[in-house]
């Protein structure tokens, strides 16, 4: 049976995606980007899941971008459009979402990335945007390195085509932390679990309301973000949260 070029799996409340394209780099065939978007809408709808990791097979890339040999071809346009479906879709996900770094992050790979609420890197991890050396110039990506990185240093990484180690991409503000690379599997396992045990509900209305309030005026968004908290408030997880702090146990989260 053909392998698939995206693998899933559901295990104690985190989900697993990861690119299955170890001899091409774990770059993104259309097949991949498709899955992915399926994949994406069946956890959403999935109220066992909590969290969801996003990495590459092996040991050596994350991922690379786009396969230039199956995304440009006579359909292009539309595989342009999958991809920047997918970017927009990772970014607004209720749940959080863990990008875990094990190799080369390049082009297309650091949209999905960046697109990450957290992203967690292995001490060899390679970041960059190598497009400009082939006579591209990384487009829908941008849109997330200036919402996460100094513009300098974004322009810098953009114009060059240099490739960033990931102590330069700690530095830039595009990852989150760095881990041995031996260490990588265990450190990140350690965040998701850490994430599955917090409030869905709680953790899906905070996450969204801090992504909508991103660009509003200051009093605007204190103001939005007030409402907010009225709104988690009044639900079941911060009830059963504040009664187990008060009587020093741990809560029991149902997701509503």
């Amino acid at each position: 049976m053909e392998e698939k070029d995206l693998l899933l799996k559901i295990e104690n409340n985190i989900a697993y995606i990861t690119i299955n394209r170890e001899k091409q780099r774990n770059s993104l065939s259309v097949s991949a980007i498709e899955l992915f978007q399926k994949y994406l809408n069946d956890i959403q709808e999935n109220d066992t899941v909590r969290v969801v990791q996003v990495t590459g097979a092996g040991e050596k890339a994350f991922c690379t971008g786009a396969d230039l040999g199956s995304t440009m071809g006579s359909s292009e346009k539309e595989a342009y459009q999958a991809y920047a479906d997918l970017l927009k879709q990772i970014s607004k996900f209720p749940k959080p979402t863990v990008g875990k770094i094990n190799g080369y992050c390049l082009a297309g790979g650091m949209g999905l990335m960046l697109a990450c609420d957290i992203v967690i890197a292995s001490d060899n991890a390679k970041f960059g945007t190598p497009e400009v050396n082939v006579g591209l110039f990384p487009m829908m990506i941008g849109a997330l390195i200036f919402r996460n990185a100094p513009r300098k240093q974004a322009m810098e990484m953009i114009l060059s085509g240099r490739t960033l180690t990931s102590a330069e991409a700690l530095d830039m503000g595009i990852i989150t932390r760095i881990e041995p690379k031996e260490l990588l599997d265990e450190e990140t396992d350690k965040t998701l679990k850490l994430m599955a045990s917090k409030s869905p509900i709680g953790l899906k209305i905070g996450k969204q309301a801090f992504y909508e309030m991103a660009d509003m005026p200051f009093e605007q968004a204190v103001d939005y973000l007030s409402g907010k908290l009225g709104e988690v408030v009044s639900t079941e997880d911060a009830a059963e949260g504040i009664k187990s702090f008060m009587e020093k146990r741990k809560p029991e989260f149902v997701g509503r």
